[in-house]
C-alpha cells in the first residue's frame, strides 16, 4: 500500500486536512507534480500557490529570508502556527509555478498533525491549495471532495481539519496589510 510520504516523494497529488478546509498538494520541488495539481484544479499558474510547513526551517529554501529585517522577524514568526499565510520575498531560483506572477511566496506554518507529520518526514513544506475546482467551494472534509477531483488525486489523508471557520488570512509579512481575510 502506498503511503502519503511515498505519494509525495513520487510526484503524486495528495488531499489533506488543513486548519479549516481540505487542501490539495504535492512536492514543491517537482514541477511536473505542480503542473498536474494546477491542471486538476483548472487553476491558473499566474495565481501562485501556498507552501504549508510543519516548522519555519522547512520554508527557508523557498524564501529570501535576508529580505525580512531583523526588527520584523519576531513579528513574522509570532503569527504562527495556524491561520495566517504570509507573503515573503521568494528565493531567486523558485519556480514560477509556485509564485505565479508575484515576486513573493505565500507561506504558512501549521499545527495540523497530519500535515506536520508529512512535512517532518519529508523535511519539506507541501504545496497547498484548497480541494475544489477553481472558483468553487472548498471541501471541509475528505468526503466533501468532489468526485471529479477525488478520482484524480493519488492519496487522501483522511484526517480532520483543526476546525477553523475560514481558510487562512493572507497578509504581507512585512507591512501586515491584509490581502485576503
Amino acid at each position: 500500500m502506498t503511503t502519503a510520504i511515498e505519494t509525495f516523494q513520487q510526484g503524486g497529488i495528495l488531499a489533506y486536512p488543513t486548519e479549516a478546509v481540505f487542501g490539495l498538494g504535492c512536492d514543491p520541488d517537482n514541477n511536473d507534480a505542480i503542473e498536474k495539481l494546477l491542471s486538476i484544479k483548472s487553476r491558473s499558474a499566474d495565481k501562485g500557490l501556498i507552501l504549508l510547513a510543519g516548522n519555519y526551517s522547512q520554508l527557508l529554501p523557498y524564501m529570501d529570508e535576508s529580505q525580512i529585517p531583523q526588527d520584523k522577524r519576531l513579528t513574522v514568526l509570532s503569527r504562527w502556527p495556524d491561520g495566517i499565510t504570509q507573503l515573503v520575498a521568494k528565493a531567486p531560483q523558485l519556480s514560477r509555478l509556485l509564485t505565479g506572477r508575484f515576486n513573493t511566496i505565500a507561506v504558512r506554518v501549521t499545527s495540523q498533525p497530519d500535515v506536520v507529520a508529512l512535512c517532518n518526514a519529508t523535511n519539506k513544506p507541501i504545496v497547498s491549495t484548497s480541494a475544489n475546482l477553481s472558483g468553487q467551494t472548498p471541501a471541509n472534509t475528505w468526503q466533501d471532495i468532489p468526485n471529479e477531483l477525488s478520482e484524480k488525486i493519488d492519496f487522501i489523508i483522511k484526517g480532520k481539519t483543526l476546525g477553523f471557520d475560514q481558510p487562512s488570512t493572507i497578509i504581507d509579512a512585512l507591512s501586515g496589510d491584509i490581502i485576503r481575510s
